[in-house]
């Protein structure tokens, strides 16, 4: 294990919320919104989002609605799961692509030439 991976988790649970209300916080008074303001546009009470943004445990649902409220929902990137090939599926992918076109002249009539 690297050390940044010990010091991630080597920090607490209340921690890591108090660095979510920070960052919520952060960004609301970055866009001129008061916490009202902010809350009505994530549609919640304002004591939900104060006690977001003093690092207490809310709900999951009310960090994703302040956070689209934000704009800010690209925080979520990280943890979105991509589809991804095994070796075996892309080997069966490669075999199948087509490599040339050939036309088969047999079932289409031939012209005759002028000359």
């Amino acid at each position: 294990m690297e050390q940044s991976d010990i010091d991630i988790y080597s920090k607490s649970d209340l921690y890591y919320l108090a660095t979510i209300g920070k960052y919520v916080r952060s960004n609301r008074i970055s866009q001129n919104k008061t916490q009202l303001e902010l809350a009505k546009d994530a549609g919640m009470n304002r004591t939900t989002l104060s006690q977001l943004e003093k690092g207490k445990p809310v709900n999951i649902l009310s960090l994703i609605q302040v956070l689209r409220a934000l704009k800010k929902l690209h925080v979520f990137q990280e943890m979105e799961v991509k589809p991804q090939l095994s070796p075996m599926q892309f080997a069966a992918l490669e075999q199948k692509q087509r490599l040339r076109v050939k036309r088969d002249n047999s079932k289409s009539p031939k012209q005759k030439s002028d000359w």
